[in-house]
């Protein structure tokens, strides 16, 4: 397999090749003058760059990642919450002597559930809002320094 360097080496042989035979041919009609840095292959701007997209990717990898256990974080959390306010209205329940008893009982069990659960949709929402900003900040970041990048390297 030949790489890039091995085949301008090979391109700039040639050539030198050619124009020594032009030169001691007597050749009138081109005589070839080249340097080696005219013939070395340049990488094109987005090559130069490819490091910093597989780095955006895997830093993309990263925070999609940390989003994902920060939801699981909070739903762990939520359902012990949850779990220890059905082992309290057990409790609860065998306390009461009477029917009444159990009825406020679970009446205050569901509205308590209502209100938790419409408490933690928001904050599973806050969380997703707050996610998706930070993953468009992050694109934004990446997109603007990755065209500077090429910038210079096309200017350079």
């Amino acid at each position: 397999m030949i790489s890039i360097n091995d085949a301008s080496k090979t391109v700039v042989s040639i050539v030198r090749l050619t124009s020594r035979a032009a030169v001691h041919s007597g050749a009138t009609f081109m005589q070839i003058q080249s340097e080696p840095s005219q013939f070395a292959l340049k990488p094109l701007p987005m090559a130069t760059n490819g490091h910093k997209l597989i780095l955006a990717a895997a830093g993309f990898q990263a925070h999609a990642f940390k989003a994902m256990v920060r939801f699981q974080i909070e739903t762990l959390s939520f359902l012990k919450h949850r779990c220890e306010q059905d082992v309290k209205l057990v409790d609860d329940l065998v306390a009461g002597n009477e029917f009444n008893d159990a009825f406020d009982v679970l009446s205050n069990f569901f509205q308590n559930a209502t209100s938790d659960y419409a408490i933690e949709a928001g904050k599973v929402a806050s969380i997703g809002s707050k996610l998706a900003s930070e993953t468009a900040r992050r694109i934004r970041r990446e997109a603007e320094t990755t065209i500077e990048d090429m910038a210079a390297s096309t200017a350079a």
